[in-house]
């Protein structure tokens, strides 16, 4: 079974409670962990082999962790009360420029988990009350809570562990 969902053609349905957010940090939390579990064992050439024009097992890991700047920021947004969240870079795109194939895996796992575990911090000082504050979406055109946000982290975040579970079960890993 092949792993084909178009990210950018996703929708999302932001219709749950505010509590939800407690699930979603735990998620997030143990991303890392579930990275480091999936790519612990690989070697370095299965690590960087692309299928096409698609991303290296390793390049979606370095995606994770580039994007993970993406909802600090957003984060930030939140706090600042700006009416639209900052949008993603979609024509200039960063992981294709952090070449991450040319990397070390511990150090992106490593950059990862100091990056997310910072994100985490920063949540956990929210009240809960405030993981109902709202901003706008740019690509999405829909108003979203902060818990929304983290839904849609979460989301990514599957995207991309499915996608280099895909690609262990391609490599007949």
């Amino acid at each position: 079974m092949t792993h084909k969902e178009n990210w950018l053609e996703k929708s999302f349905s932001f219709d749950f409670p505010t509590s939800k957010y407690v699930e979603y940090l735990e998620f997030l939390r143990q991303t890392p962990s579930r990275l480091y579990a999936l790519v612990e064992s690989l070697p370095n050439d299965v690590l960087i082999q692309r299928e096409g024009d698609s991303w290296s097992i390793q390049e979606n890991v370095g995606h994770i962790l580039t994007v993970e700047s993406l909802f600090t920021g957003r984060l930030e947004d939140y706090h600042n009360d700006l009416e639209t969240l900052r949008p993603a870079r979609f024509d200039d795109n960063p992981t294709d420029k952090a070449d991450f194939n040319t990397k070390d895996i511990g150090w992106i796992l490593q950059e990862f988990q100091a990056q997310r575990q910072a994100y985490m911090d920063q949540l956990g000082a929210l009240e809960a009350e405030e993981f109902g504050k709202v901003s706008l979406h740019p690509r999405l055109l829909k108003p979203m809570r902060i818990c929304d946000t983290l839904l849609f982290h979460v989301e990514h975040d599957r995207h991309h562990l499915r996608r280099i579970e895909e690609l262990k079960d391609k490599f007949h890993l």
